[in-house]
């Protein structure tokens, strides 16, 4: 928390938050293909850097707020001067949360205002509220929330397609993505609300396959600037494992969270994509999997212990 609090005040009025660093605290990340090197079974481009340190990705507030807002509810001390940052953090976001953006998946086409930005862009003012509140630190919370409301309303409206029946990835878009799985788990939305329940079953008919889900179809989905096909990826496995069990679908997701522990290697630890064969593909290891592995667990304990009572 204290190395959150460092880069939050290094914040100026018009920066927006720095998403990525080096090992050792570098900011500049300039990204270069090496060519005289190949990956895992000789796949290409090698990169060193990360062109993604430069890209808006506003989802990365509703993370930071959320990680903050559970910090606060286990008893962390969350200090004035901190609080005075997050403030301007805050400011930040009420001028830019309509801006497109890269997304979670750091696509390398045309920004777009995609759906997962804005579910965290509510989440960031929801948690700012309810810490706020709870602290009873000064904020403009009439302003927050008549924002939390009004991007409430512009997912709801302009992000459902009624073709579809469904949530989809960017405002006018046709193509799922897994990243909606996201939406029950902050609670923008109930596990059971028909229009999730909707949107969970066209992600099935679209994304998952055996057990295992994409993260979009390609050529469905936002440009995302990468030549080539992709495996199934292993975070959006779990989440698709937590959504079942929060729906009341528990036998079904332990049956698939168990299929998917076989898929780690023999530590336990997972890659971030699973391959047609099963092999492991992309970062390995890959935290992200690993958070959502948790999350996962976590959840489906909780509804087992609850259907034995």
């Amino acid at each position: 928390m204290r190395w959150i609090e460092a880069r939050c005040d290094q914040l100026k009025s018009d920066d927006s938050l720095q998403i990525m660093y080096g090992i050792d605290g570098r900011q500049e990340l300039t990204e270069q293909d090496l060519p005289h090197w190949e990956g895992y079974k000789k796949s290409h481009p090698v990169h060193i850097g990360n062109a993604a340190s430069k890209q808006v990705q506003l989802d990365i507030y509703g993370e930071l707020m959320q990680s903050i807002y559970f910090y606060n509810q286990q008893g962390g001390s969350i200090s004035y001067h901190f609080w005075e940052n997050l403030l301007r953090l805050m400011e930040w976001l009420c001028q830019n949360w309509q801006r497109p953006d890269k997304g979670i998946w750091e696509i390398r086409g045309e920004d777009q205002q995609f759906l997962y930005s804005k579910v965290m862009c509510w989440a960031a003012f929801d948690r700012a509220i309810k810490i706020a509140m709870d602290k009873s630190y000064p904020a403009p919370l009439g302003k927050w929330m008549q924002l939390r409301d009004a991007i409430n309303v512009d997912i709801r409206h302009d992000y459902w397609n009624g073709k579809r029946q469904a949530f989809t990835q960017f405002k006018g878009s046709q193509a799922m993505d897994a990243s909606s799985l996201i939406m029950p788990k902050v609670g923008f939305i109930d596990s059971n609300d028909p229009m999730w329940l909707s949107t969970l079953k066209a992600i099935e008919e679209e994304l998952v396959d055996d057990s295992h889900v994409f993260r979009y179809r390609i050529h469905l989905a936002a440009d995302d600037g990468v030549p080539g096909q992709e495996g199934t990826f292993c975070m959006c496995t779990f989440w698709y494992v937590e959504c079942l069990a929060r729906c009341g679908r528990v036998n079904q997701a332990r049956f698939y969270f168990e299929k998917m522990l076989g898929y780690a290697n023999h530590l336990g630890i997972f890659s971030e994509e699973l391959g047609a064969k099963g092999e492991g593909l992309g970062n390995f290891p890959q935290a992200f999997t690993h958070l959502s592995l948790i999350s996962a667990a976590f959840e489906l304990d909780h509804r087992l212990n609850v259907l034995e009572k």
